[in-house]
């Protein structure tokens, strides 16, 4: 194999991106047979199956390979259009990105309104937790990611932005019923609250209080919203890990109270992206790391002095 047809990559990004072969056709403009001809050559052509045959349509391993080739091609693309002047025609530059909920909640978005509009550019974020970012990476849907994993995905590159500060609490009137004993035991039995059923930082508290004896108790309350969560430990529904910056208000004002006022969690995150030549992209990473730089603590456990 000396080269990737750019018309057979072309159509396997549309029937991922349009999840059917038929939907792939009609966004091409082709006839579905024509979609499917070009796929099987191309995976003829690489030796591999790339496409799994459900509905929506997946992509294999070596799928993700060519999906985010097929991307990254497409960017490059509408870059020389833009430097060459043509881009108007292409209309906005798209960026996608994968970003966490608490992130989305506190600093991300803002740090958005600071990139440059010139020429305009479309945010497309996908929500997801931060230790499952990367994997939007790998399938090439984003060409960008917030996420806590310091291991850079095959073609990316990682820049350190902070770290979050999580506080253990809940409200005084939860705490007085449930949390009357030993914390460490009492936690492993209390409601809880998580955001989904892969948030693991409420176990990894506990398990940091029992020396990786046990985890959170076994009702656990799924609010899949950050504001939500918040709103639901608050609200006594269970205890729960908010970040900092959510939290302060409702502490002060008594609302929640700080289960381990000593044992706070700091979770790293990390700003990964494609290794790619694109002025948007780069612009839009050194807003992000501005933004972290400021909303953010550092490795000493302070905060910018703009935002103690």
């Amino acid at each position: 194999m000396d080269e990737l047809p750019l018309d057979q990559v072309r159509t396997l990004l549309a029937v991922v991106d349009e999840g059917t072969f038929d939907a792939a056709a009609a966004a091409l403009h082709v006839t579905p047979s024509a979609v499917s001809q070009r796929v099987k050559a191309l995976e003829q052509r690489t030796g591999r199956v790339l496409l799994m045959r459900t509905k929506p349509v997946r992509p294999t391993e070596s799928g993700e390979v060519v999906v985010r080739f097929a991307r990254q091609l497409a960017r490059l693309e509408l870059d020389a259009r833009a430097e060459l002047g043509l881009a108007a025609e292409q209309g906005p530059v798209r960026i996608p990105v994968a970003v966490n909920a608490d992130s989305l909640a506190t600093w991300f978005l803002p740090a958005l309104t600071r990139v440059p509009q010139d020429p305009p550019i479309c945010f497309e974020l996908y929500r997801e937790d931060e230790a499952h970012t990367t994997a939007l990476l790998r399938e090439g849907q984003v060409m960008a990611a917030v996420t806590s994993s310091p291991d850079p995905v095959a073609g990316c590159t990682v820049r350190r932005l902070g770290l979050v500060r999580y506080r253990a609490v809940a409200a005084p009137e939860f705490a007085a019923v449930h949390l009357r004993g030993a914390l460490p035991e009492d936690l492993c039995e209390a409601p809880t609250v998580v955001f989904d059923r892969r948030d693991g930082l409420q176990d990894a508290f506990v398990r940091s209080l029992t020396r990786g004896r046990s985890g959170a108790g076994r009702i656990r309350h799924l609010v899949p919203t950050s504001d939500g969560f918040r709103d639901a430990v608050a609200f006594g529904l269970g205890w729960g890990m908010v970040p900092e910056p959510q939290a302060e208000s409702l502490l002060r004002s008594g609302r929640l109270v700080e289960l381990a006022p000593t044992r706070p969690m700091d979770v790293p995150l990390y700003w990964q992206q494609w290794k790619l030549d694109s002025p948007a992209l780069s612009t839009l990473a050194e807003v992000v790391a501005t933004a972290a730089a400021e909303a953010l603590l550092t490795d000493r456990g302070s905060a910018s002095p703009e935002h103690p």
